[in-house]
């Protein structure tokens, strides 16, 4: 199973950016996908999942803001950034668990790409 992400890059604060996470390989359409994101300096946090379409978890701090969603036929994940801020700077990753059930918890999740760069600055 391979993710790559893509769609990172440099906004101004309240920009926004769409991410997208390519799945490959063997995979399920129950499988939950993550988006997190490490700051330098920081450990690595989460930020959104889904499964099924239709099933989302957020942390708090991008509820309202950001967006998952999924398009099995396509096996991409995405996650839309609207009213973006300084603090949402850093390395995002997308990972996929093999678990039916949507966690935050990274741990739980088996299979992980590399990482898209935002950066939020004036």
């Amino acid at each position: 199973v391979q993710l790559q992400a893509s769609g990172g890059g440099l906004v101004q604060p309240g920009g926004s950016l769409r991410l997208s996470c390519g799945v490959s390989g063997f995979t399920r359409d129950y499988w939950t996908i993550g988006w997190f994101r490490q700051a330098p300096g920081k450990e690595r946090e989460f930020v959104a999942a889904i499964r099924n379409g239709a099933n989302t978890l957020y942390t708090d701090s991008v509820k309202g803001r950001f967006t998952i969603s999924r398009d099995n036929a396509a096996n991409t994940v995405y996650l839309e950034m609207n009213s973006l801020k300084p603090e949402d700077t850093a390395v995002y990753f997308c990972a996929a668990s093999t678990m039916t059930l949507l966690t935050s918890i990274p741990a739980r999740y088996r299979y992980w790409g590399q990482g898209t760069q935002v950066t939020v600055s004036s």
